[in-house]
């Protein structure tokens, strides 16, 4: 597959032809080839794929350009074998037990680059990413389609615990700040982070941005640590003026969990991570 994905990539960028190149196949959406740690070329892996490829590279044109923390700056080749192409953001994921290994002031300081991120991200004209392309998220499942679908998964106590969240959530208000346009998958594997230097260098991965409730946005740092949303959501607080609601964020998380586990807890690739995911999540809240 990478002498495959490498001529492609050679045929449009000849100076690359004696470069390193590394394959990379951690995407959900796309194969991922790296050239000589300094270029990340991206190949979809089906045409919805291809979609979103195209769809990302015209809305980062627009934020890229209104963000502080660097972003992809990710071209789109519309060419047989549609790729992307973007510079490298040089950090690794962040996951729970790294984060746990930071200090409280370095905690501090990402949460504060993370609340900024999300302030610039949702203060950007809308008109402009719906010209963009941006499209509203996808609706989640219905309670009862997610209930019918964890049930084979869960125990009864966890069930009973799921019913009552999977309530609350069919009863929640209107978003009080409405809908916005924001990243919607700010989880630690879409993170550059520098461990050295404890300091977050870029976000990527923009496929799945789009208009959705502002709460939503809020959840998936929960993914690495509940600590670091909430150190994130006082800073964003502080820095727009919205006052943030932590049971919401909290009831959202849970529901994506149960979502992701009615979805996957049959895949032989993700059952074990989402059924993890969602019980230890359970068990804690």
């Amino acid at each position: 597959m990478l002498e495959q994905l490498k001529a492609v990539i050679v045929s449009s960028f000849p100076q690359l032809g004696e470069a390193s190149f590394t394959l990379l196949t951690q995407g959900w959406d796309s194969i991922a080839v790296d050239v000589d740690d300094r270029l990340i070329f991206k190949f979809p892996r089906d045409q919805e794929s291809v979609d979103a490829l195209r769809r990302e590279a015209t809305m980062l044109a627009v934020v890229h350009q209104q963000l502080t923390l660097p972003v992809p700056d990710l071209v789109f080749f519309d060419t047989a074998q549609p790729f992307s192409k973007h510079t490298k953001l040089k950090g690794d994921h962040l996951v729970t037990a790294q984060y746990e290994l930071l200090g409280n002031q370095a905690k501090q300081r990402l949460a504060k680059e993370l609340a900024r991120f999300y302030g610039e991200l949702h203060a950007i004209q809308p008109s402009l990413l719906q010209a963009a392309g941006a499209l509203p998220l996808d609706p989640w499942p219905t309670p009862e389609v997610i209930l019918a679908g964890i049930q084979p998964h869960l125990s009864n106590t966890l069930l009973i615990k799921a019913k009552k969240i999977l309530d609350q959530w069919a009863h929640l208000p209107d978003d009080p700040y409405g809908i916005i346009y924001g990243f919607f998958d700010g989880h630690g594997w879409n993170m550059a982070f520098h461990h050295d230097r404890q300091q977050l260098v870029g976000l990527y991965d923009f496929g799945d941005a789009g208009f959705g409730e502002l709460h939503q946005e809020f959840i998936y740092t929960n993914f690495i640590s509940p600590d670091l949303t909430g150190r994130v959501m006082t800073e964003y607080e502080q820095l727009t003026g919205r006052q943030l609601d932590r049971e919401r964020v909290s009831i959202l998380t849970s529901v994506l969990l149960l979502v992701e586990l009615a979805d996957m807890g049959t895949d032989s690739d993700h059952a074990t991570l989402v059924l993890d995911n969602a019980m230890s999540w359970l068990a804690e809240h």
